[in-house]
């Protein structure tokens, strides 16, 4: 008797089909990773030019005005046409929100670390600037966006990692140790990174208190951005509106604090330049933009994790481009750092696996072909090892024998 097959029979399983779904979400959870890592590129880029800007005599006033002013011409027109059908409707709380957004980091936060960068080194400004996933760590448990449980292993890991991130960023500026000759000889280029002269003590302790400050705010903007984003989730609409009011709260500030010196709004081809353009597109426009699409994803904590990352590049750019020596206090200073990440991102990975384990009503429900699929799998999979290996007919759901 020929057999014929029933229209219950389970179809094949399509290997291919499997494998592109699972690069496509290995990609999805990869993008927060690949999207934290390239901030703090631009950000230590960010450093060195700014260092360079600052010792030509840029004004640091003038210098966020400018850089939020590009800003907001490049992100505006994307704003307007992308976000145009989903842009939520601008309220009072909303915009009060965006105002006090435009405050924090365009004008509080970048005027700050300007001036602490104009008083120490680029190295020592990205090394004290690791203190921020500490601050927006306390900041976003205060706010109730973090989970904390002290006898949690995964909280425990996230303050340690924390500490030993700040730690690290200690050791790499204190401790100096004795200089790795690679391939650069003769006298360290600190010189040119700081004007010609090293910082002394006074200028690193006033620079300190510069960045610190610049650093507490900037982790309040952070975390007021997340929660803005619950009531206005248009990552670019909110970037250009940031930039746009931050353009406006920085020229006021900037009429003040440099009234009677026209000359200081003067731009001409030269690393200023360069440094304004990097700045405003990159760490203003591209910077808010992605940290709102990871957050909208992620925590604040997850976004500033990555924040000591930034130190080890500056130094190691500036190994490149300054031609400065490296030491071993800033080899032993990285290793910690990293150590420390990794820590923050195991603890952060429980958090995500605990939260993946209650997921949505859409992805709880399977469509009836992907239960039937999966049923006749395993019972396949079951018949084959009772039939010695075999596909036989016996070992298909619902297939009579004829």
């Amino acid at each position: 008797m020929r057999s014929r097959t029933s229209p219950f029979t389970l179809p094949a399983p399509n290997p291919g089909r499997t494998e592109i779904i699972q690069m496509k979400n290995l990609f999805s959870n990869a993008r927060p990773f690949i999207a934290a890592v390239f901030l703090q590129f631009a950000l230590a880029g960010f450093d060195i030019l700014s260092k360079i800007a600052l010792n030509e005599g840029l004004s640091c006033y003038v210098f966020t005005v400018y850089r939020h002013a590009v800003a907001t011409l490049v992100i505006a027109p994307f704003a307007v046409f992308i976000d145009r059908n989903t842009r939520p409707r601008m309220t009072l709380a909303i915009f009060a929100k965006v105002v006090a957004l435009g405050i924090l980091e365009p004008v509080i936060g970048q005027i700050f670390y300007s001036l602490g960068l104009k008083y120490t080194t680029a190295t020592f400004s990205a090394a004290m600037g690791n203190i921020l996933p500490a601050i927006t760590f306390i900041m976003a448990w205060i706010c109730r966006l973090e989970k904390m449980k002290l006898k949690s292993i995964r909280s425990q890991a996230k303050i340690i990692g924390t500490i030993a991130a700040v730690g690290g960023a200690m050791i790499m500026t204190l401790v100096h140790g004795p200089l790795l000759e690679l391939w650069t000889k003769g006298k360290t280029n600190h010189e040119s990174q700081s004007g010609g002269e090293n910082p002394n003590s006074n200028h690193l302790i006033k620079g300190a208190i510069l960045i610190i400050s610049g650093c507490l705010s900037w982790a309040g903007f952070i975390i007021l951005q997340a929660i803005t984003l619950r009531t206005y989730p248009a990552e670019l609409s909110l970037t250009a509106w940031i930039c746009f009011l931050g353009t406006i709260e920085g020229v006021i500030v900037a009429m003040i604090m440099e009234r009677g010196k026209s000359t200081v709004w003067a731009i001409h081809w030269d690393a200023k330049f360069l440094a304004i353009v990097y700045s405003g597109i990159l760490c203003s426009g591209i910077t808010y933009y992605i940290q709102g699409i990871v957050m909208k994803n992620k925590d604040p904590v997850f976004l500033t994790a990555f924040n000591p990352l930034s130190m080890v590049i500056v130094a190691v750019m500036s190994l490149f481009i300054l031609r400065e020596q490296m030491t071993l206090g800033r080899i032993l200073g990285a290793i910690v750092i990293v150590v420390g990440l990794y820590i923050v991102l195991w603890g952060k990975s429980k958090d995500n696996s605990t939260d993946n384990r209650s997921p949505s009503t859409d992805e709880q429900l399977p469509t009836q072909e992907q239960a039937i699929g999966v049923a006749g799998l395993d019972i396949n999979e079951e018949k084959k090892e009772e039939y010695g290996g075999e596909d036989t007919e016996m070992g298909r759901l619902g297939a009579p024998q004829q």
